[in-house]
């Protein structure tokens, strides 16, 4: 930029705070510098000094002084290369103007952290349809477990929808294979979750947890398949409650009792998959997503010869 711009808000920004417009139009433009640029007056809304919490109306002026961004360091990434790309596009199962839905895979972590650097939040570029921003994620689903990941494709849909998780309107289900059976084919498991060192465990002083679960297919007293809803929406939920159980998830590293247990017919992943969403609240009508299950769950299924209709 060589001088002072006066910037109109788009109806597209209406409502973002002050900073996430600027991250949105300025990536290269640090916190630190827009702070600074914010507390010496030299960034105003309608003329009047404003603070980084600030929320922008349809309509009004920006000015953004000289930002000198050529001079800044350019930020450590890299564009999405192709095959990226065509990967994301590839997990798309249902698109319209306001959400995306995923089906993703097992081993793919939805945000970066510690020793993670491929992720779903790495992809969302890719994923614009034409849109000027990219989808943003609203929930999210462990790493090793796969299914319906659901992305709003605007800030006010990612507002209705993150609202709407917060109040379990937006039923989900998942399949889950077990080792063992259930004493009843239809139950509920009431029992509270907290989180000691790095297990979510059943404890009094957790905090309240339910899943529903019935039994769709079983091989004697050796393995089922459950469809399992959470009722609330407590970290590892499901893995908790099936281990706490007694049956826990074929392939769960973490909550499979005293050890890990390996079967050598089925594959050694996690047999936890986020299967349906009910989006009936949002569209006012039936509108139920359904994610076709993973290769490896579904050869697992085939080798217990157990029945299962997608």
């Amino acid at each position: 930029m060589s001088g002072v711009e006066l910037i109109k808000v788009k109806d597209i920004d209406d409502g973002m705070r002050l900073n996430r417009w600027f991250m949105k139009y300025y990536p290269k433009l640090s916190l630190g510098h827009l702070q600074k640029l914010l507390r010496t007056k030299q960034i105003k809304v309608d003329g009047k000094r404003a603070g980084t919490s600030l929320k922008l109306t349809a309509g009004q002026e920006v000015r953004v002084p000289p930002l000198n961004l050529d001079e800044m360091p350019t930020k450590n990434e890299t564009a999405i290369s192709k095959k990226d790309s065509d990967f994301a596009k590839s997990l798309v199962i249902y698109k319209d103007d306001n959400i995306l839905v995923l089906n993703k895979p097992s081993g793919i972590a939805v945000q970066g952290g510690t020793n993670t650097s491929f992720h779903i939040d790495k992809l969302l570029d890719a994923l614009k349809f034409g849109n000027e921003e990219k989808p943003r994620l609203v929930h999210r689903i462990d790493k090793d477990t796969s299914g319906i990941l659901l992305l709003a494709r605007n800030r006010k849909t990612a507002d209705v929808l993150t609202k709407a998780f917060r109040e379990h309107k937006l039923p989900k289900t998942y399949l889950a294979l077990v080792r063992g059976c259930p004493k009843k084919s239809v139950g509920e498991i009431k029992a509270p979750l907290e989180k000691v060192g790095e297990k979510v465990m059943v404890s009094d002083g957790g905090k309240p947890a339910i899943t529903e679960y019935h039994i769709i297919d079983e091989v004697g007293d050796k393995f089922a398949l459950l469809e399992a809803s959470p009722l609330t929406g407590r970290t590892h939920q499901i893995r908790a409650h099936m281990e706490y159980l007694g049956t826990p998830i074929v392939g769960d590293g973490k909550y499979f009792g005293s050890e890990r247990r390996r079967f050598s017919e089925l594959a050694d992943k996690l047999h936890l998959h986020a299967y349906k969403i009910d989006l009936s609240v949002l569209y006012n009508q039936k509108k139920i997503i359904k994610a076709p299950l993973p290769e490896h769950f579904r050869q697992s299924l085939n080798q217990l010869g157990i029945s299962f209709k997608e």
